[in-house]
């Protein structure tokens, strides 16, 4: 077998601590190559090109280069082979920059130290055997799971390439909770007129065609790999047409059912038969059928009858449906919740009437709120104070160890929007830190430091906070100034931004990864935070970390970049042949290798009781192979006999 060595003298990067005729000269007398010849700058253009020269002259069967990470130039280097008719899986690199010239400054132990990897390579390269890569048809289709800021930019921005995007929406109207929000951070623009160019653009734009949008729905299964899976999605029933409704609400007015109104945080109540929230879309009304007097045994039927279009709009035979949906990639971006406050009882939240979490306080504010905007307590006079207290949950290692950086935000604009309804209004700020990182947060954090009615107060720990009721209101008690507690009439909790109550659940059925706080985990936290540890699954939002508005759509639109780029039409999804393989013969069913995968690669025969590797997902990274207490397991191109073969040769 004629192997050929290139040492890579990478300007001087290499050649000035590496002595490469001393390199030759060691490896002369214990190795088996064939040739060893030098070159200035391997992955130029000249220097690839001589490369290309040289496996035509010299007709080499194997091939090791002495030069960079591979990091930096394995795949220039193949693609060179390649071009020069030798298959790119017969050479092996050596990383004789970083991993010697840069760390060894004596020149003579850095080529011995050189000499003995390239001689280990030599014995390893023996034994590559040409892989080819593989080709599968794939559907360029995307589906989208969260119709919030995130979900709705990267379905839109997929959209606008001619791809169909299947948007699945658990809830009956899309945009996510800023909807909800009557003005968001930080220059209290008005979050439903902010998103409303983009709602429309979904719902009604030129690439609305290439979006199916369903509402009330939720991804069951998946199954399948990159470039080719398969969901199902169940869709309970609405009730009404989504294509003749006209959303003129009717219907709605005659509902003789009161039930508590979700979308206001149960502050209200809302009919059996209801739009969402006023501005919600798609404008067209749904059926509680839990709460609906049909479902008690009586033949109600005034929503229908009061319909002007007549019936067929009104729908009480409708049923949950299955669909399935063929794409090639996922993006998930089902957004993030908040930390149960509830589970600090110190801070009162359900003993005491008048203290709010900061989304129920949002709605109080909100015009289509629970009390029209007026801000009001549960007795129903304006509060002449009011306490806001920022880290609740978050920076504590009892509850949520981070900062979800948003909190002070929110509590800022609470502080100028309380101002404007109601001039004059002590706010009390109680703290731990203040965040307010970006270039036009601090000024937001200014205004409300500049109200004169604003008072900004440190505690140190939330367990030291003690909110109780007063005769004529509420009082809190820090610890750090126990003689001066704060009374106030009304008190809004900013819980941390806690992971997705269905998070787990959609992450079971994917089969990605939650990382330790409970949110879906990122293939890179700095490097690839859009992608997901599974090939093909991406991720977006508040799902993947705490963020606001504008970075959950900017990382929407990185979701949206990374999906489709792989999965083009007509195009043919190329394989990388570095995978495991399962060798039947030994394999004994047991399923510790499907337990240790990270990338979901590996399957179970029922039929034969053996494990199978699924190429498409398979990364290669050999944790299978070590796992596996048969041996039953190889990896292409690192099998046993290569990497020993490679030990002996740096030993010799």
């Amino acid at each position: 077998m004629k192997i050929g060595v290139y040492f890579c003298n990478c300007g001087s990067n290499i050649s000035g601590k590496v002595d490469s005729q001393q390199v030759r000269q060691l490896l002369e007398t214990r190795c088996d190559a064939a040739y060893f010849k030098t070159c200035e700058l391997m992955c130029s253009d000249d220097g690839k090109a001589y490369l290309h020269g040289e496996i035509a002259a010299e007709k080499p069967d194997r091939i090791v280069i002495a030069a960079c990470s591979p990091r930096e130039h394995e795949g220039t280097f193949m693609r060179v082979l390649s071009g020069a008719g030798m298959n790119p899986y017969l050479m092996q690199m050596v990383n004789i920059r970083e991993q010697v010239a840069w760390v060894t400054s004596d020149v003579g132990r850095a080529s011995v130290k050189a000499a003995a990897l390239i001689r280990g390579a030599v014995k390893r390269v023996g034994f590559h055997r040409p892989l080819e890569m593989k080709s599968i048809e794939m559907s360029p289709d995307v589906m989208v799971i969260g119709a919030g800021p995130a979900g709705l930019k990267a379905a839109l921005t997929i959209a606008e390439t001619g791809r169909k995007v299947t948007l699945v929406e658990k809830r009956a109207v899309i945009g996510g909770q800023p909807v909800l929000y009557e003005e968001v951070f930080p220059n209290l623009q008005c979050a439903p007129c902010m998103l409303e160019p983009m709602l429309d653009e979904i719902l009604h734009g030129e690439y609305a065609k290439n979006i199916e949008i369903l509402t009330l729905s939720e991804v069951v299964e998946l199954y399948g790999f990159y470039g080719n899976f398969i969901a199902k999605i169940r869709k309970a029933p609405r009730y009404a047409d989504m294509n003749q409704c006209i959303g003129c609400g009717e219907c709605i007015g005659v509902c003789p059912v009161d039930v508590k109104n979700e979308f206001n945080n149960g502050l209200d109540n809302r009919k059996a038969i209801s739009l969402s929230f006023a501005g919600a879309l798609p404008n067209v009304p749904f059926i509680d059928m839990a709460e609906c007097l049909r479902t008690r045994g009586e033949d109600c039927r005034l929503c229908e009858e009061a319909c002007p279009l007549g019936e067929g709009i009104i729908l009480f035979d409708d049923t949950e449906v299955i669909l399935e949906r063929h794409m090639g990639a996922v993006i998930v971006a089902v957004g993030a919740s908040l930390y149960d406050a509830g589970l600090i009882p110190e801070l009162g939240l359900g003993r005491l009437p008048d203290v709010y979490t900061s989304f129920e306080f949002e709605r109080l504010l909100s015009s289509t709120g629970p009390t029209g905007g007026q801000l009001m307590t549960r007795s129903g006079r304006a509060p002449g104070s009011i306490a806001i207290i920022h880290c609740v949950g978050s920076l504590d290692a009892n509850h949520k160890e981070y900062c979800s950086g948003i909190c002070c935000q929110y509590a800022f604009k609470f502080n100028l929007m309380v101002e404007h309804k109601l001039p004059g209004t002590q706010i009390h700020h109680l703290h731990k830190e203040l965040v307010y990182p970006g270039k036009e947060e601090y000024f937001l954090y200014r205004r409300a430091k500049e109200n004169p009615n604003a008072v900004f107060t440190a505690y140190q720990d939330i367990g030291t906070l003690h909110i109780t009721a007063a005769e004529d209101g509420i009082l809190i008690t820090n610890a750090l100034s126990a003689d001066d507690p704060i009374k106030a009439d009304m008190v809004v909790l900013c819980p941390a931004v806690a992971p997705s109550k269905d998070s787990g659940k959609l992450n079971e059925i994917l089969g990605t990864t939650i990382d330790s706080l409970g949110f879906f985990e990122e293939l890179h936290g700095r490097l690839d935070s859009a992608r997901s540890k599974v090939r093909g699954i991406y991720i977006a939002g508040a799902c993947q970390s705490p963020m606001a508005i504008q970075q959950a759509i900017t990382h929407g639109m990185a979701a949206a970049g990374y999906a489709p780029s792989g999965i083009v039409g007509g195009k043919r999804l190329e394989i990388e042949p570095i995978t495991a393989s399962v060798d039947m013969d030994r394999c004994s069913g047991c399923r510790v290798c499907m337990l240790v995968c990270p990338y979901r690669a590996i399957g179970f025969d029922e039929q034969n009781r053996k494990a199978t590797v699924n190429e498409v997902l398979c990364e290669g990274c050999g944790t299978c192979i070590a796992a596996c207490p048969a041996g039953a397991i190889n990896g292409n191109h690192f099998t046993n006999d290569a990497i020993l073969a490679e030990i002996e040769g740096v030993l010799a």
